[in-house]
């Protein structure tokens, strides 16, 4: 056989599936694992690339599910809208699949584009999924309805940022939520995806009472809600940890901290760590980074006075703090950004877990954690800490 391997040999690793699995190897066939364990050999007649990472952790590439990768913001005008992600800015923060949205804007940023921009990231190595919607309801759609966005559209595998308890949402009733929940469920019930509803939450005092309302109101049950930013000050906080320990997921935002747009922040890895204390299943426990998007500055009258991006690294770093800070076993702090965002939005076992069949989608650490290479879909994408693959506008500067 001549040409490019199709085997990818990744031999020493120390494997966090994320079970702590020891040393084994990893053998990818194209973008697939074909196999793991110790001391593996390729099939005879093949080439096979190896590599050895004695001494390295190897772990699912981090899925992040609230990214804004057409941009976001806008809140200040025109020259407040946040720039496009570009692929290596996904890549070097061990991220291997994002879920994109819309958030304020959904006037000059729109699902069409999304939806564009989404499958180009695809084409240059990531694997890439879509909310429909933004901050209103109703909501923006690509189809007309959130139902059939779920049923036609390949991409679409539920509906977002959904913005409530926010001076900057449409003021939905409980029925408006109630009926796009609805939708979004048999939506996905039909297209054998998760359907969830992914809400944004804000400063607003009333916090999660809408949506504890619907499902005492109603059939519509805990687990087709994902409120997010739970962790942007104590009283959401406290709501977001009665919602786990009654079986809904909280996803907690790794780029909110304290700072002067949110003083009463709950630092990203102390929430994890004081969701586990207070009795949440770890498993219903997720993290994301609103990477991209904006991060205003309002103040008590609701003016900007502020601006700041999300960022995406910041997944990596609160994954050390939960380890290095919070004394989480890596192998319990990995699955709040892989294996639990997998289940959640079902695309389990192909994604958020080293076994056989998977993606090869892999991040492999230092033991401090720091990032040494990233695998999409089988192909190395940043090696030694810096991208060796570039998005089609960043060749060119990087060449």
């Amino acid at each position: 056989m001549t040409g490019k391997p199709f085997f990818t040999l990744l031999r020493g690793a120390r494997v966090f599936a994320p079970e702590d699995l020891g040393r084994q190897d990893v053998l990818v066939a194209g973008e697939r694992i074909a196999a793991l364990g110790p001391e593996l050999e390729v099939p005879a007649g093949w080439q096979a690339a190896e590599v050895d990472l004695s001494g390295y952790y190897l772990l699912p590439g981090f899925i992040d599910q609230h990214v804004h990768i057409a941009g976001g913001g806008g809140e200040g005008g025109f020259a407040t809208r946040t720039p496009e992600a570009e692929l290596s800015a996904i890549t070097r923060c061990g991220v291997t699949t994002v879920v994109g949205l819309l958030g304020t804007d959904g006037v000059t940023r729109h699902m069409a584009g999304l939806l564009a921009k989404a499958r180009g990231l695809e084409a240059e190595g990531i694997s890439t999924y879509i909310y429909t919607g933004a901050y209103e309801v109703p909501t923006r759609t690509l189809t007309g309805s959130v139902r059939s966005d779920l049923v036609l559209v390949d991409k679409v595998i539920g509906t977002g940022e959904i913005a409530i308890s926010d001076h900057r949402s449409s003021e939905p009733r409980p029925e408006e939520i109630e009926k796009l929940a609805a939708e979004a469920r048999v939506g996905g019930m039909l297209s054998g995806k998760a359907g969830v509803v992914h809400l944004h939450l804000g400063d607003g005092r009333g916090g999660l009472k809408l949506l504890f309302h619907i499902v005492d109101e109603s059939e519509i049950p805990l687990t087709q809600f994902v409120p997010t930013h739970v962790n942007r000050n104590p009283w959401l906080f406290e709501d977001a940890l009665r919602w786990g320990k009654r079986g809904g997921f909280l996803d907690i935002t790794s780029s909110i901290v304290p700072t002067r747009a949110v003083p009463a922040a709950i630092k990203p890895s102390q929430a994890v760590a004081q969701a586990l204390a207070k009795g949440v299943p770890l498993e219903h426990i997720t993290m994301s980074s609103d990477g991209f998007g904006s991060a205003p500055d309002f103040d008590s009258h609701g003016q900007l006075r502020g601006l700041l991006v999300g960022k995406e690294d910041s997944l990596l770093g609160e994954l050390c703090d939960l380890v290095q800070k919070e004394g989480l076993p890596l192998e319990q702090a990995a699955q709040v950004l892989t294996r639990n965002v997998a289940r959640l939005l079902r695309l389990w076992p192909q994604k958020g877990g080293i076994q056989v069949g998977a993606d090869a989608d892999l991040a492999v650490l230092t033991p401090e954690l720091t990032l040494h290479q990233v695998w999409a879909r089988g192909r190395l994408m940043v090696d030694e800490g810096r991208p060796v693959v570039w998005g089609t506008f960043e060749q060119s500067l990087n060449e």
